[in-house]
Formats: C-alpha cells, structure tokens, sequence
C-alpha cells in the first residue's frame, strides 16, 4: 500500500512518525536484553493502560511542520518561526529534552538568532525532524537542503547532524516519489551521494555503502547494528541512529508495521530511532498503510491525531503552493497540563525499571 497524494504521505508521514514515537517509547534507554525480558510483546503500547504517548520527537515533527506552513517555505522566516517554537516549546516544561538542544533554546532564549544558537554536537535531534521536509520539499534538492541546514543548525552545528537529517530527508522524499516500486538500494546511495557531492562527507558515505551492502546482503538490521557495534543498542549518535534507520527502512518500505518493530527491537533510543523510521515509512505508505489498531492506541492533547490529519493537510497546501498560510491554532494552555501528566508516567516507567525481569 502507498501514499495515493502528497497530502497523503503528508499526514502518513506525521501520524507514521508519532506511532514510531509512542511505540518505541517504553523501552527507551534499555538494552536489547532487558527490553525482551520486559516485553516480550511489542506490537501494542506499554506506555500507560495500553495507550501510547508521544514524546519530543514528534512535537519537532509539528513544530518544523507549523513553522513550514507559515514559511511556505521561504528559509529565513522558517528559521524565525522554528526558532520561536523552540522557546515556547522549552517554556511548556518538556520531558526528556537533549542537552545540546536545551543549550540551544536557553541561547534562543538569552538574545541569539536562529542562525547563531546551533552548539557543536551529533546527536540526532536534527534527524528526528528532518522527514517532514524531505516529503515537502524533496522535489526541489537546493530548498531541501536549505531547509535542513536551517533546522539542523538552529540547534546542532556540528556537519554530521546535518549529514545524517539529509540522509532522512531523501529517504523520505524517495520513499514518496518512487510510487508503487521500491527503491532500490544502489539507488538511494547514488542519491545521497550526489546530494553531499562536494561536502567533506566520506566518513558518513562510506558508513551508507555499508549500510547499502548489509541491505543487499538481506542481513537483519539488527545483525547490522551489531556489527556497528551497537549490541546493546542504537545510541544518540546520528552516525549510529541514520545507518540503523534507512537499513530497516530499505529492508521492509511496504510493511510499516514490521519496520517499525523490526527497529524497535533492536534497543537502546527506540523512541527516536522509531519515530524516524516512522516518518519515512509512514511518507511512503500513507495513513491506510499504518496499522489502525496503532493509530486508534494513541493517546493524545491537545497534540490528538485529529489535529495532527488536519496539520498535515494545512501543511501539503503550503507547500504545493509555496505561499505562507496561518499556523494551525493549537490549545496552549493545555501543554503543560499534558506535559506535567507525561512527566509522572516516565518517572513511574522509570521507578519500575529498577525491580525485576532484569
């Protein structure tokens, strides 16, 4: 099953990314180990009474989607939205944001702009909202990378993040434009290949060419993170976090569901790594292609899969037109509300790691 429009990959792309977010969410930090001692069944939510939750990966999802949509895609005004998301997002007491992105918003904060607030870092929270703009904007490579490097480095400077958010914006963009034929493994390489021509990327491309000779091979991916080194799990790195997610991507671009649990299984920060994954596969199957059962299972506000849908479609006009549009409204009050709720049920996952099945 693939996405029929672009508005389709759109909102698949959105909801894919949230489902990946709340799915892998429970056994995020755990070793591949203790995740299968824990739950042996991963093909519902653990996260509260079944329900799932999103964390801060798919709020970066929304927040680049809103400040597109005002953009239309103009760079220096997606950088000033983005950037105004970014410290009233930290304002709204946040669970579990990365340090080198909370270093960033406390300089949003205290004067820098946009183009000036990145700190020198390869974490992957660049790549985890990166998707989203290579489904937008993938038909035109010089905007896309534009838009990249903007989100990238209004947080992480560092050019392997930015590296990495372009690998998961083509493979997003791809997963779309290649309709109901996969693609082809050689194919994406070639791809990145040109797209980083002249950047002083050949550590990362030589990683991919790996990655490209695993899939090739019809090694699992979690055989794959194995040999990376990641036995017991995929960590923040986004040299690690990329190679791990585009492998399980290629291997399984008609089955969200299994790419989704394949990734998951095999540890460490499953809710990024899934959330990632999700939001190119999702791209590419469109919202028909995500399990129901996942999509229902969500438990969500003011952030619920209604406003997510009506987002996306907002965000596919902005684009095909290429003119800014309002953002879409977004009951604020209700974030920290939310927020302080989320806190209790991470802290209790976390009181609960410390007993039994070890």
């Amino acid at each position: 099953m693939t996405a029929t429009t672009e508005k389709d990959a759109v909102i698949g792309s959105l909801l894919g990314t949230a489902v990946g977010d709340a799915l892998g969410l429970c056994s995020e930090g755990m070793s591949k180990r203790r995740q299968r001692k824990m739950f042996k069944d991963m093909e519902g939510y653990h996260f509260i009474l079944g329900r799932g939750m999103i964390s801060d990966d798919t709020e970066h999802t929304c927040m680049v989607a809103q400040a597109l949509i005002v953009s239309g895609g103009d760079t220096k005004r997606f950088t000033r939205s983005l950037a105004w998301r970014l410290r009233f997002w930290m304002l709204g007491l946040p669970a579990g944001i990365g340090f080198a992105t909370l270093r960033a918003v406390v300089k949003l904060w205290a004067g820098f702009s946009g183009h000036r607030s990145g700190v020198f870092s390869a974490g992957n929270g660049p790549a985890m909202r990166s998707a989203i703009i290579g489904v937008s904007y993938g038909n035109d490579f010089k905007k896309m990378r534009e838009l990249i490097r903007a989100s990238t480095r209004i947080t992480h400077t560092d050019p392997k993040a930015e590296y990495g958010s372009l690998a998961v914006a083509l493979a997003a963009h791809m997963a779309v434009s290649t309709g109901v034929e996969e693609v082809a493994p050689g194919e994406y390489l070639g791809a990145l290949e040109s797209l980083l021509h002249g950047e002083q990327a050949d550590e990362f491309l030589e990683l991919m060419g790996k990655t490209i000779k695993s899939v090739a091979a019809n090694k699992s991916t979690e055989s794959f993170a194995d040999e990376l080194g990641l036995g017991k799990g995929v960590t923040g790195y986004i040299f690690h976090t990329v190679p791990v997610v585009i492998h399980c991507w290629l291997r399984n671009q008609d089955d969200f569901s299994s790419a989704i649990l394949e990734v998951i299984r095999c540890g460490g920060d499953t809710d990024t790594t899934a959330a990632i994954l999700g939001g190119i596969a999702g791209a590419g199957v469109g919202k028909n292609g995500i399990p129901q059962k996942w999509l229902s299972g969500l438990w969500e506000w003011p952030r619920s899969l209604g406003w997510m849908e009506e987002l996306g479609d907002r965000l596919a006009g902005s684009a095909a037109q290429g003119e800014g549009q309002p953002a879409l409204s977004l009951f604020v009050p209700g974030i920290v509300a939310r927020n302080i709720f989320f806190m209790v049920v991470v802290l209790a996952h976390g009181f609960r790691r410390l007993f039994p099945p070890y």
